[in-house]
């Protein structure tokens, strides 16, 4: 069993955009982290939705960002902690940042 398969995550290179959750760019396998400095790790529900995202540098997550979502899929809470900082973010049933 490789690493993906034991632990749920998948990787990434980085991301694009500025709307949250994150959209994860250039996916990478979980036997190439060895020659990495930095890259995204992520984890994903049955119906493909981020629930988390952990930016890993040297081995230590830097950041991370926890999502939970409405039924019909619009986001409805983030949580992001950077430098041990807290940040909690809520949006209503329109997308909107309440």
């Amino acid at each position: 069993m490789n690493q993906e398969q034991h632990t749920g995550f998948r990787y990434f290179v980085s991301y694009s955009g500025v709307k949250l959750p994150l959209k994860l760019v250039n996916e990478i396998s979980g036997d190439s982290l060895n020659n990495r400095n930095t890259y995204y790790r992520s984890r994903f529900d049955d119906r493909g939705r981020m629930l988390l995202c952990q930016k890993v540098v040297y081995g230590e997550v830097e950041s991370e960002h926890q999502y939970q979502y409405y039924d019909d899929g619009g986001l409805k809470h983030a949580q992001i902690t950077e430098d041990d900082e807290v940040r909690e973010i809520h949006f209503n049933a329109s997308g909107e940042m309440v």
